[in-house]
């Protein structure tokens, strides 16, 4: 069990009891907006990474599947490292302009911070 079932459990500390099962608080995920209806953050992040460069967006809402589709997208047209995390997308690189182009093609609304 790792750390994030751990504090999902709910009205229970412990148990003795080995037949006992947890029940867990389980985030429901909210409907995925349409891309005209969704306003996103682009913003580039260098601290905690050694140095290193990272362009990170956020504000995206709906489920976590659609998420990463868009994520897949986005690394495959920047041809960079990244993954997903607490819903948000994190790419390896300075690659905010070049997001912000497919964005805006894809028909996202999104603004551009650390400019």
């Amino acid at each position: 069990m790792n750390r994030n079932q751990r504090r999902r459990r709910v009205d229970i500390v412990y148990s003795t009891n080995p037949e006992y099962e947890y029940r867990y608080d389980r985030p429901a995920d909210s409907p995925t907006l349409p891309p005209g209806q969704q306003h996103l953050s682009i913003r580039i992040e260098r601290k905690g990474r050694k140095g290193k460069t990272a362009t990170l967006i956020t504000g995206f809402t709906g489920n976590t599947a659609d998420l990463e589709q868009l994520a897949k997208k986005i690394k495959t047209l920047c041809a960079a490292g990244g993954s997903v995390k607490d819903g948000e997308i994190l790419i390896q690189g300075d690659f905010r302009e070049k997001i912000a182009g497919f964005l805006k093609q894809e028909g996202y609304r999104f603004n551009i911070s650390g400019h």
